[in-house]
This record gives structure tokens, sequence and C-alpha cells, in this order.
């Protein structure tokens, strides 16, 4: 396992669009494992997608236990080719990422969603959840349609705030 370099703004390749996973192959699972060790190496990461790290495929790890507020959660969670297939409700939160490092931002987001995804053996999976976990997993899906939380502010004026 290895930690990988993050890709940060304005890096063109967080602009693209990812691929599905066609076939979890021995190296998709090493790949999994290093996006893992990533995350946990950045102090209060709750979250990772494959295009931080330069791989434009449809995967994202997420952790939100590892934020040290209490939140309801499911772990973790590795999961490739995810769709979010229903939401509701609305959250406006403060998001950070690690590809760009110098900013946090008050995004809107979906409260509930239900998303499927294949698990890191291949299973058709789908999982409810909301608040804090369902901001995440929504932030990291963005990332696999090349998009970042700047892009989702309502004003770069009075949202966007210099990290300290």
């Amino acid at each position: 396992m290895a930690i990988l370099r993050i890709l940060t703004i304005p890096d063109p390749v967080l602009k693209q669009i990812s691929a599905p996973v066609e076939m979890i192959s021995p190296q998709v699972v090493n790949l999994i494992k290093d996006m893992q060790e990533t995350m946990t190496s950045s102090n209060f990461c709750v979250g990772i997608a494959a295009p931080q790290i330069g791989v434009l495929s449809r995967i994202i790890v997420v952790d939100v236990s590892l934020n040290p507020k209490p939140h309801r959660n499911n772990g973790l969670l590795v999961m490739i080719n995810p769709q979010i297939t229903y939401s509701s409700g609305k959250l406006k939160s403060r998001e950070g990422c690690l590809s760009v490092p110098e900013f946090t931002g008050n995004v809107s987001r979906k409260d509930k969603i239900t998303v499927e995804y294949l698990d890191i053996s291949g299973k058709k999976q789908a999982l409810n959840t909301s608040g804090f976990e369902s901001i995440v997993i929504q932030h990291e899906i963005d990332h696999l349609d090349g998009i970042v939380f700047l892009d989702k502010v309502s004003s770069l004026k009075t949202d966007i705030f210099k990290r300290v």
C-alpha cells in the first residue's frame, strides 16, 4: 500500500468525467487500498475519489467515522460505480476538500440519498443514508463527474472561506 499524491485545482484531471469500472481486478483492489491509506493519512479526511489521485475510474472511499465529531454512519464504504438513485431534503454545510486545500465553502446538497454501487467483491449494494454521510458521498461522486465543491457554491463572495 502507498500514500498517493493528491491532485489540486487547477489540475485539468479534476474536471474530467471518470469511466465506469468494468472489472474488479487485483489492480483495482490495490488502488482502493492505496486510496484508503491516502485518506486515513490526511487529518480529518473522510472521503476520497479516484480522480483526486489522477485515476479516472468511478471509485470512491468514504468513512465519516474518521471525523472527530460523532455522526451516524456506516463505517468504511468502498463504492465502485456509485449512482444516486433517490434523493430528498436539503442541507447546507461547510465543505472542504483535499483537492482545494486553501479554502472551504458553503454548499447545498440533498439530505437523504439512496446510492447503488458495487462493493470491493463486485456485489451490488444499495445504501440509504442522510446527513453528513450523505453530504460526503455526494461530494465524492461529484469528483467522478469532474465537479469540485467550488463549482457548487452560490456566491464566490459570501460562500468561500480561506482555511486557517
